[in-house]
């Protein structure tokens, strides 16, 4: 599977498929997807480069380890969960702010925040098992 064809386009098809799947997290809570689906994309990004490049050239593209990831991950999304607390709320109560920006507002949640949890800790830990499994070996 390691032909000149697959080498040459797996650096744009990766650009395109992690830009997909930001998108596909920041707009799952008004819509199809969310943090969930877009670490699934953003994994599978990895997974390609992994096979096209080798899976050291994928966890050097990366810069960070995605176990690390992980556990970022699941403390931002509990901190989410933690914020509707400060207001008295019940836990994971959702919390919405209007951003004004020129003529329009940009509104943010900690449902927004949940869903970057979400796709770090998805994106994580399948990227550390593609990637494992990609290893050359001993």
């Amino acid at each position: 599977m390691n032909t000149l064809i697959f080498r040459t386009m797996a650096g744009p098809i990766v650009v395109i498929m992690v830009l997909f799947s930001v998108f596909i997290c920041l707009r799952g809570h008004n819509a199809p997807g969310g943090g969930f689906i877009g670490g699934l994309i953003a994994a599978a990004a990895m997974a390609v480069l992994g096979l096209a490049k080798g899976s050291r050239a994928a966890r050097k593209a990366l810069r960070l380890d995605p176990l690390g990831m992980v556990g970022f991950g699941v403390v931002i999304a509990a901190l989410s969960g933690l914020a509707s607390m400060v207001t008295g709320s019940p836990f994971m109560t959702s919390i919405w702010l209007d951003l004004p920006l020129g003529e329009t507002s940009v509104p943010l949640s900690t449902p927004l925040v949940f869903d970057i949890g979400v796709y770090l800790v998805v994106f994580g830990t399948l990227t550390t098992i593609a990637l494992a499994l990609e290893e050359d070996g001993p």
